[in-house]
């Protein structure tokens, strides 16, 4: 293991890695909470591979990973091949979007470690592929995400098909009482481990916000880009309609753009991450599906195009920089009427966002033109839409005649 941390280039462990390893190994259940960016993935990494039996008899998964996104999957599999470095550890990714077949014959071959998404999981276990007689520790990785995304019924499916006595670690960004609920049914007398700052944003990352008009953003954007030129940038978008469009714009105005969302299908989105990672991708464009958990650590800047819906959204996208200790920057875009959104962000993180200054720009300007729509896409010319109706030009509700 130490030769395998070495070649990592792990040098100190961080605060959760300290934490948690050590009670990992003795075969304690571990509710552990830290922010993004800190090492949680190799804090259960490491005692699982620990504590592995290589014999040749060992066909059936020892154990499982669950993670809310497909990019989280992959992401944890290439840890565990990263941090078994020359020993014969064997481990899978499964997660829907990718056919279930070539799945099936990798778990046949015998897998120590599965990693991969609940609904995937379950897709196995009612097929027999994976077999749970020989598991001995489940993870349940970003558990605050999988729940919020509506996977809490899978999880509870998965885990009462576990065996009783196995070792369940539980790691999170955040601990709501739905969380708190999950470890008291599935837990044996867990410990709690609680890294994270009361700010919970990372402190080395600046933030900033403009007051923008909506069909000010992109141009907004294209300026920004251009001065701050980032080392690498996530500009993140609030519907996927939204994120195809921008990326389309931005395309025609600057190389090196990639653009990721859900509406993709899995070979795309796995092309898009990886020319992200080896840096050929300098411009991601994205939805929240790269919001949580995915860790590019050379990402320099994350601009918030849309404001996003929840605080802890904020939270966990700003996460993508300011990425073991580094600097980084971030930006968020606020229409006028948007300040509510602004300001439950800034309680949520308890820090004040700092005003952006754009020389010779116009932020705000008068009646939005004609032709630009809201988001800023052009639209065809022509005479600007009607208004919508008032109740008195609405029709009148029909009237029914009771039957006879």
């Amino acid at each position: 293991m130490l030769a395998s941390l070495t070649e990592a280039g792990y040098e100190y462990p961080t605060q959760i890695q300290a934490g948690l390893i050590p009670l990992a190994l003795e075969g304690v259940d571990v509710v552990g909470q830290a922010r993004t960016g800190t090492g949680k993935t190799a804090s259960f990494a490491i005692p699982i591979i620990e504590q592995l039996y290589l014999g040749p008899d060992a066909q059936h998964p020892q154990a499982l990973v669950l993670v809310p996104t497909r990019e989280l999957a992959v992401q944890v599999r290439d840890e565990f091949v990263k941090l078994a470095f020359g020993r014969p550890i064997k481990s899978a990714a499964v997660y829907g979007g990718k056919p279930i077949r070539s799945q099936i014959d990798k778990l046949r071959e015998g897998v120590h470690v599965v990693v991969g998404t609940p609904g995937r999981v379950l897709d196995h276990l009612a097929r027999g592929t994976i077999q749970m007689d020989e598991l001995e520790i489940v993870v349940l990785d970003e558990a605050d995400r999988m729940l919020d995304i509506g996977f809490r019924p899978d999880i509870e499916k998965i885990l009462r098909r576990c065996p009783k006595d196995r070792q369940t670690l539980l790691l999170s960004a955040t601990v709501p009482p739905p969380i708190a609920k999950l470890a008291e049914r599935y837990m044996v007398e867990p410990e709690t481990l609680n890294f994270s700052p009361k700010e919970l944003a990372v402190e080395t990352i600046e933030q900033f916000y403009y007051t923008v008009d909506g069909n000010r953003k992109f141009d907004l954007l294209q300026r920004l880009l251009e001065r701050e030129n980032p080392r690498q940038a996530i500009v993140f978008c609030r519907t996927k309609r939204g994120t195809e469009k921008i990326f389309q714009r931005l395309s025609k105005k600057l190389s090196n753009v990639g653009c990721i969302h859900g509406d993709m299908n899995q070979s795309a989105r796995d092309r898009v991450m990886r020319g992200f990672r080896d840096a050929s991708i300098t411009y991601l464009i994205a939805t929240d599906v790269v919001g949580r958990g995915i860790d590019v650590s050379a990402v320099s800047h994350i601009i918030n195009f849309d404001i996003p819906a929840f605080s802890d959204d904020y939270v966990h996208r700003v996460g993508r920089t300011g990425r073991m200790g580094r600097e980084g920057v971030a930006y968020t875009f606020v229409c006028p009427d948007e300040g509510p959104e602004l300001t439950r962000i800034e309680q949520r993180i308890n820090i004040q966002l700092k005003r952006g200054e754009m020389e010779n720009f116009e932020m705000v300007s008068g009646p939005m033109p004609r032709g630009v729509g809201p988001d800023g896409e052009e639209l065809a010319e022509g005479p600007p839409p009607p208004p919508p109706p008032t109740s008195l030009m609405r029709r009148p509700p029909k009237r029914y005649r009771r039957g006879v």
